[in-house]
């Protein structure tokens, strides 16, 4: 498929941290004036930068970007979500207008939002919609950008939700936001979505993942055997939430739902060679998760540090990852969603979560606090003196330092 060769020759530009950058950056952490080790996640934070940017320290993350794929699903039709589709429609345009969760933050903190149409089932009115992801003087959109793949996914309990063409197409739209961002400039992107069903979707990645991870299933016929749905069914039970406020009852219908695609579906992305991870998106994912898949490529194509928001973010990270396991040396996560699935998504990922405000919005809202905390440890690495520097004898810290005490 030409689609899928040109993905592979982009993915192919994607290389890991500079070891040289790292060391040095470490070696600084250690002679900085400070007890080795005593800023803790701060200093892993600022040698993984150096080790993105090629740079050991003078890395400036403060010009940001969040990045918001928009899209709705057609798994909504079964009643697995609480709130209508004019949800999506509207929160896309306010985006623009800095009020909803995350643009509000924005606004405060002075970060650009980029927020694409990437499937929204309703019409957004042409004079809100651009069609470049650029507006002049290589600065972010200020409008919705328009990439509509088409007006929602279909609804997997009939079809798959979308064609292999059409899931390639919307990582690439990732890319080139990431690429827009490069452009015009930013440090530090992050990654947020909206979507009304797309707890459905993801929680259904998260099972196959799950599932695959933990050597449960290794191919689609075992999905056909007892002991493994019943596995399946303790997982769904452990990943499935209330999503935006569903009932019991929709609840259960939502696990019923996600039960049914995964061994409908096993066909097609558990092949001979194992998890095919763009035919799992293909089948029960969403245009806004493939995008936001593209986005965390893009960001390592493009040498970016990239945060990861909550549940839905955090399952395109994993399709990335998937695709590319380099990807992860450019992730950072923010938030612990309290959404179930999180915490598996986080482990399969093997990221622990920055921090835990019982959040479980969506939308990128944990990016600019992220942000924050990544800029806490740019701003040690680049200002701190070291103990020569501010005239320290700290000659008592060296067989310390030389035995590893202190890590």
């Amino acid at each position: 498929m030409k689609e899928m060769r040109e993905l592979k020759d982009i993915i192919s530009q994607i290389s890991g941290l500079e070891d040289r950058a790292m060391r040095e950056a470490r070696e600084r952490q250690d002679y900085l004036a400070k007890v080795p080790g005593s800023l803790g996640k701060l200093e892993e934070i600022s040698i993984r930068l150096a080790g993105i940017t090629e740079r050991p320290w003078k890395n400036d993350v403060r010009n940001q970007a969040i990045i918001l794929m928009c899209a709705d699903n057609g798994v909504v039709e079964e009643g697995v979500a609480s709130a209508p589709q004019t949800v999506t429609l509207m929160q896309t345009v306010n985006f623009t207008e800095g009020i909803t969760g995350v643009s509000s933050q924005a606004a405060y903190f002075g970060i650009d939002v980029l927020p694409i149409d990437i499937g929204v089932k309703l019409s957004i009115p042409p004079r809100l919609l651009a069609d470049t992801m650029l507006g002049e003087e290589d600065k972010i959109q200020k409008l919705v950008v328009n990439r509509r793949i088409s007006d929602g996914t279909k609804n997997f309990t009939k079809e798959p939700a979308m064609t292999r063409e059409e899931a390639i197409r919307g990582i690439m739209i990732g890319i080139e936001a990431a690429d827009a961002c490069k452009k015009a400039g930013k440090t530090l992107i992050g990654v947020g979505e909206m979507g009304i069903g797309n707890t459905t979707t993801a929680s259904s990645i998260i099972t196959v993942l799950a599932a695959v991870d933990s050597g449960l299933v290794t191919s689609a016929e075992d999905f056909e055997k007892e002991e493994v749905k019943e596995g399946l069914r303790d997982l769904i039970e452990r990943i499935v939430g209330r999503g935006g406020g569903l009932s019991d009852e929709g609840i259960a219908k939502k696990r019923a739902v996600i039960e049914e695609a995964i061994g409908k579906y096993a066909g097609l992305f558990m092949t001979e060679e194992g998890l095919d991870a763009v035919e799992l998106l293909r089948a029960v994912g969403g245009f806004d998760i493939a995008g936001m898949t593209g986005a965390y490529l893009g960001a390592a194509i493009n040498r970016l540090p990239v945060v990861i928001d909550g549940v839905i973010s955090i399952v395109a990270a994993l399709i990335a990852v998937a695709i590319c396991p380099t990807v992860k040396d450019y992730l950072f996560t923010s938030h612990k969603s309290k959404e179930g699935g999180y915490m598996i998504a986080s482990e399969i990922l093997g990221i622990e979560p920055m921090y835990d405000l019982g959040m479980r919005l969506g939308e990128g809202s944990g990016c600019p606090i992220a942000f924050k905390i990544i800029e806490a440890a740019a701003a040690v690495m680049n200002g701190m003196k070291s103990l020569e520097e501010a005239q320290i004898d700290a000659d008592y810290l060296d067989e310390f330092r030389e035995d590893g005490q202190f890590r």
